[in-house]
């Protein structure tokens, strides 16, 4: 019996280039547990100082802090998924958790409304960065409820400035 050889995978050579603010581009999948905030922060740290954008440091931790808290509090599964990107001088932080729109608009507003209270302090930094904040369905085929920030990078390296 012949023996089939697999082919030799492609050789990739590794990009010299050392990182760049817009090449930011970093997706982490989380376990639901409490420690994990603290796990998301020193991973955004450490991606921020390796691009060069340690003046958006205190905002940026803030941010994933409270969405990455809220994401393993409200998470109907073992995990969740964090997304950190920059583009167009802007940090976007994206949160996905398993947690699904409720039919009941009774229980939807309810849902909301707890959602909101969770993330006041995402709300307050947003606002003082000039950035955005919300949340709502997933739209990736999982479902579940995505929640965002946006820091632009001239406010965020302002932030808690005179």
């Amino acid at each position: 019996m012949p023996t089939t050889r697999c082919p030799a995978a492609p050789t990739y050579p590794a990009d010299p280039t050392p990182p760049i603010p817009e090449t930011l581009a970093y997706s982490l999948t989380l376990p639901a547990a409490p420690a994990s905030a603290a796990l998301a922060r020193a991973t955004t740290r450490e991606v921020l100082r390796a691009h060069g954008l340690t003046d958006m440091l205190d905002p940026a931790l803030q941010a994933v802090g409270e969405l990455t808290s809220v994401a393993a509090q409200f998470t109907e599964s073992s995990n969740y998924y964090l997304t950190l990107r920059y583009r167009f001088s802007t940090l976007r932080l994206i949160a996905y958790d398993s947690h699904p729109r409720h039919t009941s608009p009774h229980l939807a507003t309810a849902c909301d409304t707890r959602r909101r209270a969770a993330l006041r302090v995402l709300a307050c930094v947003c606002r003082a960065c000039d950035g955005t904040w919300g949340f709502g369905e997933a739209r990736e085929p999982g479902g579940g409820t995505r929640m965002w920030a946006t820091l632009p990078r001239a406010s965020a390296a302002a932030y808690g400035a005179p």
